[in-house]
């Protein structure tokens, strides 16, 4: 279970507002990559915390609320299809995690990142592998990043009914493949994630 092993480690060491930064979306076909910044009480208990991807949706909702209500800040950010073709999508995610920095109410003064890549940051930062598994602060920003982008899809559901996107999240499953060869993309897709269709 995620702890605060690494934000206790970092306060020793003289910062204050240490805050868990994490993605929701990367891998879509459609819609925009989300992340979710947070910064935690140190040993504040959130019963059930831990990677999004390990829990239930309705799990992840309730959680959304209570981090929402615990943390000492905390911000959401994205980047669009569009930014996703433009810059790439590493370059995009990284722009989501700065965006999602920067929407907290506070100020933070050192980032833990969840993956192996941190670029572009105006604060000291470090990346954890599989850090959403690891830190309790990443733990809440997966959260807060893939319940947004889940809601997100949700939207797009009734905006495209014909894509089906409530099932599967915009993912590349054969059914979404299958809906974009026959109808062609739609404005919430990234082109340049469609290299199916020139086969």
């Amino acid at each position: 279970m995620p702890s605060y092993e690494y934000e206790q480690q970092y306060l020793e060491k003289g910062y204050k507002y240490i805050c868990g930064v994490d993605e929701a979306g990367r891998g879509p076909l459609s819609g925009p990559v989300v992340a979710g910044a947070c910064i935690l009480p140190i040993g504040l208990h959130l019963d059930g915390l831990n990677d999004s991807k390990k829990l239930s949706a309705k799990k992840r909702n309730a959680l959304f609320d209570m981090i929402k209500e615990n943390a000492i800040a905390y911000g959401i950010g994205m980047a669009s299809p569009k930014e996703i073709d433009e810059l790439n999508i590493l370059n995009a995610t990284m722009l989501a995690m700065h965006r999602a920095i920067d929407a907290m109410n506070i100020k933070a003064d050192f980032a833990l990142v969840d993956g192996n890549i941190v670029r572009g940051f105006d604060i000291p930062a470090i990346s954890i592998i599989k850090g959403d598994a690891i830190s309790a602060s990443i733990a809440a920003a997966s959260i807060l990043a893939k319940v947004t982008r889940d809601r997100i899809c949700e939207e797009d559901a009734i905006k495209y009914p014909q894509y089906n996107f409530s099932k599967h999240k915009g993912y590349s499953t054969k059914e979404h493949m299958d809906l974009v060869r026959k109808l062609g993309p739609c404005e919430i897709h990234r082109m340049s994630f469609l290299k199916f269709l020139e086969k």
